[in-house]
């Protein structure tokens, strides 16, 4: 998984810091008129440079981002690492997937935020944030953090999962099913938790010591030994 844990841990604590952050900017009576108008202003574009093309992409891309790809995606991986007794791995990364999908509902309900106008797709709950983005940021991003090799390699399928999960993200707001900031934290927010839960793990695991002589978990010592952000 990761080199540096201590690396992981900022990254991920900026992250969700930051997904905090837009979420008081919403929040606040103060602050929320501000945001507002970047989404309105963001969603007045959206309409403006609708298309055909676009749209099939927009769908095509909210819809890899979705449950019916998200979770069978999930469980592949979740049966790999257990089939090769990747035991940090596999735990690093169902803690990401169930700390994720444990925060959307709550925070749906405490903000109760009324969805944008005119959606090109049928919407449900409430608008803030955005479960699609955190989904697919925690899904992109963890299957790459506990699937892909350290090394160069590694940082290419990183750099296409941000790039994903971003697309996807934005495809949110295309649709006009999000307003930009409810994708803005969730993705900060799924990217956070995907990146933390294995720098925790790691991190507990390390301050235990090495592992006994004999067989160990699928994961060695590969897993203290490899990058927060590889190469």
């Amino acid at each position: 998984m990761l080199v540096d844990t201590r690396r992981g841990l900022r990254v991920s604590g900026v992250l969700l810091a930051g997904a905090v952050a837009v979420g008081v900017l919403v929040a606040l009576p103060a602050t929320r008129p501000a945001v507002q108008v970047v989404d309105d202003a963001v969603w007045r574009w959206a309409g403006g440079v609708e298309n055909g093309p676009a749209t099939v992409v927009a769908v095509g891309m909210s819809w890899l981002g979705g449950v019916w790809v998200n979770w069978p995606l999930r469980a592949l991986a979740v049966l790999l690492l257990a089939w090769r007794r990747h035991w940090s791995r596999l735990a690093a990364f169902a803690l990401a997937v169930v700390s994720s999908e444990a925060a959307i509902g709550p925070v749906k309900a405490a903000y109760d935020r009324p969805r944008p106008l005119s959606a090109l797709i049928e919407t449900s709950a409430a608008s803030f944030p955005s479960g699609h983005a955190i989904a697919g940021a925690v899904t992109a991003v963890g299957l790459v953090l506990v699937l892909a090799p350290p090394g160069r390699a590694r940082w290419r399928w990183e750099v296409w999962a941000v790039l994903f999960a971003t697309v996807m993200a934005l495809s949110r707001v295309y649709l006009r099913a999000h307003w930009l900031s409810d994708t803005v934290a969730g993705a900060l927010l799924g990217a956070g938790l995907a990146l933390g839960w294995p720098a925790v793990v790691l991190a507990l695991r390390d301050r235990r010591g090495p592992p006994p002589a004999g067989p160990r978990d699928g994961d060695g010592r590969d897993d203290a030994a490899s990058p927060a952000t590889s190469p």
